[in-house]
């Protein structure tokens, strides 16, 4: 009796210390997704009536939280019965962040005109003001499912053949880390302007020249994350490329690995858009017929 006690226990030290090796793995291979998914809401989280914006940002976390209930399930159902569907998600993914990457690049260099409000925020009616609030929390969870499908995909696919306990206890922990983590440090990032200006209204010179910092920092660090996010696209999606596809894998073979994923991130993300763009300029021919 005694000896199946300590067995059990000598089992479940095996299970842990290998779902901590594979949720490092797992961590490692979806951090651009997580610089991406940051960026992005940093973002969506932004714009809003200061006293606002911690209220907006935990609706969005909860509707993060909902995503990952169904997300989940139905990842964990797709790896035990068919495995082989998991790598065409994820190359397709793959695929997305590639042409994600590709818009980013083009829209930096090819600007192009932004939609402008009419009207003041101000001069809306509070019924409005609640309406425009709800359409852009609905925008930022759409984002969100988009994101936590990739995240959860590329870290499935990190433990694709490990057995169905340890790509539960992974997959959800990155998933859960991606919510707190993310959305943890958006929290922080949307508050630096309020902490900047109470820093300014006080009368000590370095705490109004450490506020005026906090708040002409605020835009750069978002285009900033917005811009890495950019580059670990390309990387990500190049990396899964290289691994997935053995075509790929073999031209870049005697290439450094990261100029190689980063190559095939960039050349994959270039197809995907040309073929993208190409598709809607024929639908639009087409329907406007």
């Amino acid at each position: 009796m005694a000896s199946g006690f300590f067995a059990l226990l000598d089992d479940i030290a095996v299970l842990m210390d290998d779902v901590v090796v594979m949720s490092k793995l797992a961590t490692k291979k979806t951090a651009g997704i997580l610089g991406d998914d940051l960026a992005v809401n940093a973002e969506k989280a932004s714009g809003f009536v200061s006293s606002r914006e911690i209220p907006v940002l935990w609706a969005i976390t909860k509707g993060s939280f909902y995503n990952k209930l169904i997300i989940l399930p139905l990842a964990f159902l797709l790896s035990y019965y068919l495995p082989t569907l998991v790598t065409i998600i994820l190359v397709l993914g793959a695929l997305y962040l590639a042409f994600e990457a590709a818009e980013k690049i083009y829209e930096y260099f090819v600007p192009h005109k932004q939609e402008t409000i009419a009207s003041d925020e101000a001069d809306l009616a509070p019924e409005t003001i609640v309406e425009m609030e709800k359409a852009k929390i609905k925008s930022a969870i759409v984002t969100d499912f988009i994101l936590s499908v990739e995240i959860v995909i590329i870290a499935l696919g990190s433990v694709m053949g490990k057995p169905i306990t340890t790509q539960i206890i992974v997959v959800s922990f990155i998933a859960i880390l991606a919510t707190v983590g993310v959305y943890g440090i958006v929290a922080a990032i949307v508050r630096m302007d309020d902490l900047g200006l109470v820093l300014v209204s006080k009368k000590n010179a370095t705490s109004k020249w450490l506020g005026n910092l906090l708040i002409r920092a605020l835009p750069l660090i978002i285009k900033g994350l917005a811009f890495v996010g950019t580059i670990a696209l390309v990387m990500v999606a190049g990396g899964i490329f290289v691994h997935e596809i053995e075509q790929i894998h073999h031209l870049v073979a005697g290439l450094p690995s990261l100029v190689g994923e980063v190559l095939a991130g960039l050349v994959g993300g270039v197809i995907a858009f040309i073929v993208v763009k190409l598709v809607a300029l024929i639908w639009r021919k087409v329907t406007a017929k």
